[in-house]
């Protein structure tokens, strides 16, 4: 079984920064892409940024400019820093990972969750 889990969610004032941290764990043989995601009060999961293995970074546009994904493969960890953090940054972030598990057989798997509250 393969599991993520993420860490170091909290409060930050408008204008701050904060990194966030995932690590995959379990029987993984190859992680093909790791990337973030949100959920705010009220509103839809959206994708914050992705970074497959072999692939194109890839940002939501509300992000772009401000957040930064990078990956420690040897780790099976993905990051997140965000600065410049607005209000509407608010939200519950997941990480995500996908890839084959040993013996061959693909998971695709989300974290519980770490809160993000933006907030003066």
């Amino acid at each position: 079984q393969v599991q993520v889990a993420e860490s170091g969610g909290g409060l930050v004032q408008p204008g701050g920064s904060l990194r966030l941290s995932c690590t995959g764990s379990g029987a993984i043989f190859s992680i093909s892409a790791m990337g973030w995601y949100r959920q705010g009060p009220g509103k839809q999961r959206e994708l914050v940024a992705t970074k497959p293995s072999g692939g194109a970074t890839k940002y939501g546009d509300s992000v772009k400019g401000r957040f930064t994904i990078s990956r420690d493969n040897a780790k099976n960890t993905v990051y997140l820093q965000m600065n410049s953090l607005k209000p509407e940054d608010t939200a519950n972030y997941y990480c995500n990972a996908r890839g084959l598990r040993v013996g061959w057989h693909e998971f695709d798997v989300w974290g519980q969750g770490t809160q993000v509250t933006v907030s003066s």
